[in-house]
């Protein structure tokens, strides 16, 4: 790190270990940079060390002539932190931001019960936005942590306290999986919804949780003292959801699959009459399976109870192959054969119920195989499907096809399992990865 001043030597052998936001700065003093890091420290030296930088790390790395961090609990306040220090510095290093309307924005709507929402049209009338975010992946990932704090609406309702409709109106899956506090509904009155968005306005400023813990602490004391347990419990979750940031802050924590805006009951009374079932679906299993070229092949199982995901039901897999030494090769079919057959088989051994209905994510083949593992091990279930992609076809043991419309509320509901069961395999296939990649490093 040759040519750096004694300053900047200083601040950089200072560096924490944290996640934050850094600001250089110019020999005057002004910000000519602001980005964010997971780790201060390694983000941080990675300007000055090695060669090959890019032109813009180069000058960067050239140009700073002190340095400054804000740390921070997490990936998600830092990203939110970053927006808010580019606007309050007008940095001219990020220009890509000033440049480039395509970036995303968070939206929220001035109606009566506020809708929340990204977008990239900043033309939109009756609504404020914050942002633009660089990363959209990222900024998908710190809004469903947001849903999970402040449980806002997101869907296209024309919302009024006093319309009468609210007394009798079915929440839909987002309020069953806590991710909305179902303003449609009377469970939450406009001055009570208000109160979360506001929160969620000032938490969302990056200007740091600390002042909007007060506030949901003194919500929650007032909402005791005046008997209204079900708010003062809902401030209670706002607060854990906050403080768990410190364990729980990294963005990838929070790729969720988005759920549907659909009635519970409708979408799978739905499924029991286009599949012709009994009786609604109370527990349905979906399968997914990943891998890279034949390498860390992994399965993920999924179960969702009466509509909602039960993630303590949730289990995933390492493919074994036919020998058992964990290299089934490329063949996802017969990887979709051996985990349907471990799954079933436990169940079976140990006297369980199965599951109403179980998703295979794919088409014909890999059902097929699916079909045949229950076959080999004499199990019957009470229903088995796969759902391909492309068409979002639903696949049955027989070989006919059925074809549901896009808006069809049962359809919804499985492409949000087969969602939730892709997002939880891949999860796992990363970890594995990375610890392929650390072991290969070490």
């Amino acid at each position: 790190m040759d040519g750096i001043s004694p300053v900047m030597l200083a601040k950089l052998e200072a560096l924490p270990d944290s996640p934050g936001c850094y600001l250089f700065k110019d020999p005057d003093g002004r910000v000519i940079y602001v980005g964010k890091a997971k780790n201060l420290r390694r983000r941080v030296l990675q300007y000055f060390q090695g060669r090959g930088h890019s032109l813009f790390t180069s000058r960067l790395a050239r140009e700073a002539a002190d340095l400054e961090t804000v740390v921070t609990d997490s990936e998600v306040e830092a990203l939110l932190l970053e927006n808010a220090l580019i606007k309050d510095h007008q940095p001219r290093l990020n220009v890509r931001l000033k440049d480039d309307k395509s970036f995303p924005l968070v939206a929220v709507t001035r109606e009566e019960f506020p809708r929340v929402f990204i977008t990239r049209q900043s033309d939109l009338e009756g609504v404020d936005f914050y942002g633009p975010f660089i990363s959209a992946t990222d900024l998908y990932r710190a809004y469903n942590f947001l849903m999970r704090v402040f449980r806002f609406r997101v869907c296209d309702l024309d919302l009024r306290e006093d319309d009468p409709k609210r007394a009798s109106f079915r929440p839909c899956l987002n309020f069953h999986i806590k991710r909305c506090s179902a303003p449609c509904t009377t469970r939450i009155g406009r001055e009570a919804y208000g109160e979360d968005i506001r929160a969620l306005r000032a938490f969302i400023t990056g200007r740091g949780k600390a002042a909007v813990l007060t506030q949901l602490s003194q919500r929650m004391k007032v909402a005791a003292q005046d008997l209204r347990f079900e708010e003062a419990a809902h401030c209670r979750d706002q607060i854990k959801a906050l403080d768990r940031l410190k364990e729980r802050g990294r963005l990838r924590d929070y790729d969720d699959a988005a759920a549907p805006t659909i009635d519970l009951v409708a979408g799978l009374d739905r499924l029991r009459e286009a599949l012709g079932l009994p009786a609604q679906p109370r527990v349905i299993e979906g399968f997914d399976l990943a891998h890279l070229q034949g390498d860390h092949v992994v399965a993920g199982l999924v179960r969702f109870v009466s509509g909602v995901p039960d993630k303590d039901g949730y289990r995933r897999f390492r493919v074994r192959g036919d020998f058992g030494d964990s290299d089934p090769g490329n063949d996802d079919f017969a990887g979709m054969r051996e985990v349907v057959g471990r799954r079933y088989r436990r169940l079976q051994d140990e006297g369980q119920p199965f599951p109403d209905l179980v998703m295979i994510d794919g088409g014909h083949g890999q059902l097929a195989k699916a079909v045949q593992a229950c076959r080999e091990l004499g199990i019957q279930l009470p229903c088995m499907i796969g759902l391909a992609k492309r068409e979002e076809t639903v696949v049955r043991p027989d070989g006919s096809e059925l074809h549901l419309g896009k808006r069809d509320p049962g359809l919804k509901l499985l492409m949000y399992v087969r969602d939730e069961a892709h997002r939880f395999c891949r999860r796992y296939f990363h970890l594995l990865q990375r610890k392929a990649l650390k072991g290969d490093g070490g």
